[in-house]
């Protein structure tokens, strides 16, 4: 049960719903206390312990009704004990009389499959089928492509080769009894492959939809079709989430084993400076302050809002954050991104001031004529657009006192290398004052770089 158990984990993992090392066991304690009889109070019990809105428990039950379909492997059947034990001890079985009047096996001498199949114990049946599939370790499928691999798998640790093999002697002895064994084979094999595509349905769907993110992850963000949209939304969400995850916790990082010797003789002098006590040296980390500059102009209106997306995490990871987004002149929008919802903020910014023409001269002169005080020598000032100021004045100049009086200069740029420099593009310019300067065509490029820029803080 421990093992059923934690295939179903894997499968709610593959349905969506995110279950924790500590959700588990909480769930594994709940399961020993209600026991596995009742299945309805059984997936309460799952529910209540693993699901956390009520998307997840949407998700969870539907998983859990695909999961527990079919029954557990018994140890006794007393029911089919008694059936047998109540027969008319004068009628005798047909199979078994047709199986005395030929040659070779009797049917009390096949093996257990055959004599299962022969029997027609549908629960019997049932529980060697998910007991196989246990052995087959069914919860490894990933593709449909292995539906045929993992049917053979079952089959063979129900026994299919002595199956074989005594059908082969049935065919010359008893042609009766082969025929309705054959017939019950197909049964069977048609039971393991639904056995297979349920477990397809359960276990595939983690596979399936981490393929699709990772092939999300790296398609060009200006490229994305008007269907995906949704898709790489719900991606960036994950990736903002991880990003909080990761970084949003205070940690304690005390550099240990430099030793810091003057303070140790200093602390040891009662001792006749025999260190009894130690003082080492520690690393001391700048308060983290950002500053982000978005470009929101046409040209990059499709990458902007995943731009937009990734700044507002900055918000809930960094406490000093300062944002502001721009097209022919710039505005701050810090408070609406830190006071509102994503979808909120960046309906909002992008009524204000998004899908204009770009001109980062005008946006660089808003920017230093009003806020140039937000920086200081431990500010790191990022940097998001494609630097196309349509052969207007770019003011690198303005880029150039910014980078001096901040600690960083970070430029993420959404076009590929090739087109920098080309046409209206003032990267090659720009970048001359920038610390970093990095493609950010897909969403990975995108985490990557964010990532990079928060973990100098920790």
């Amino acid at each position: 049960m421990r093992e059923n158990l934690h295939r179903f984990f894997r499968a709610a993992r593959g349905v969506g719903v995110h279950v924790s090392p500590a959700e588990s066991i909480d769930a594994m304690r709940a399961v020993s206390q209600v026991g596995f009889s009742d299945r309805a109070v059984l997936r309460d019990a799952l529910l209540l312990t693993l699901a956390k809105s009520q998307d997840e428990k949407l998700a969870l039950g539907d998983c859990f009704d695909l999961f527990f379909s079919q029954p557990e492997p018994r140890q006794e059947q007393p029911e089919s004990a008694d059936q047998d034990a109540s027969q008319d001890p004068d009628q005798a079985p047909s199979s078994g009389a047709a199986s005395d009047a030929g040659g070779g096996p009797q049917q009390q001498e096949l093996g257990p499959l055959a004599q299962m199949l022969l029997s027609q114990d549908r629960n019997a049946i049932a529980a060697a089928i998910a007991s196989a599939a246990g052995a087959a370790s069914l919860s490894d499928i990933r593709y449909s492509t292995q539906r045929g691999i993992f049917s053979s798998r079952i089959l063979d640790a129900m026994g299919l080769q002595r199956l074989r093999d005594e059908l082969d002697e049935l065919t010359a002895s008893n042609p009766a009894l082969a025929e309705r064994l054959r017939g019950a084979l197909d049964a069977l094999r048609e039971a393991v492959r639904d056995t297979v595509s349920q477990g397809l349905a359960l276990y595939a769907r983690e596979e399936a939809e981490n393929l699709r993110n990772d092939i999300l992850r790296n398609a060009p963000l200006a490229r994305i079709e008007r269907r995906q949209v949704a898709e790489m939304r719900a991606l960036i969400r994950q990736i903002a989430r991880r990003l909080r995850e990761r970084y949003s916790k205070p940690r304690k990082r005390q550099r240990r084993g430099h030793l810091d010797v003057r303070r140790t003789l200093r602390r040891n002098a009662a001792w006749g400076g025999v260190p009894f006590l130690t003082a080492w040296k520690r690393k001391h980390r700048d308060r983290p302050k950002i500053v982000a500059l978005c470009d929101v102009s046409g040209s990059v209106a499709q990458v902007s809002d995943f731009f937009l997306l990734l700044i507002h995490s900055l918000h809930e990871v960094v406490d000093d954050v300062h944002s502001f987004a721009f097209s022919s002149h710039l505005i701050e929008v810090s408070e609406i991104l830190e006071a509102k919802s994503p979808e909120e903020a960046m309906a909002e910014i992008m009524s204000k001031v998004g899908f204009g023409s770009s001109d980062y001269g005008s946006s660089l002169v808003d920017f230093e004529k009003e806020f140039m005080s937000t920086l200081t020598p431990q500010t790191t000032v990022i940097v998001l657009g494609d630097a196309r100021s349509n052969n207007l004045d770019p003011r690198a100049d303005i880029l150039r006192r910014i980078s001096e009086r901040s600690k960083r200069l970070v430029w993420l740029n959404p076009e590929g290398r090739l087109a920098w420099g080309f046409g209206d593009s003032e990267m090659p310019r720009y970048a001359t004052f920038c610390s970093v300067v990095r493609q950010c065509a897909t969403a990975q490029q995108l985490e990557r770089a964010v990532s990079d820029i928060v973990a100098t803080y920790q």
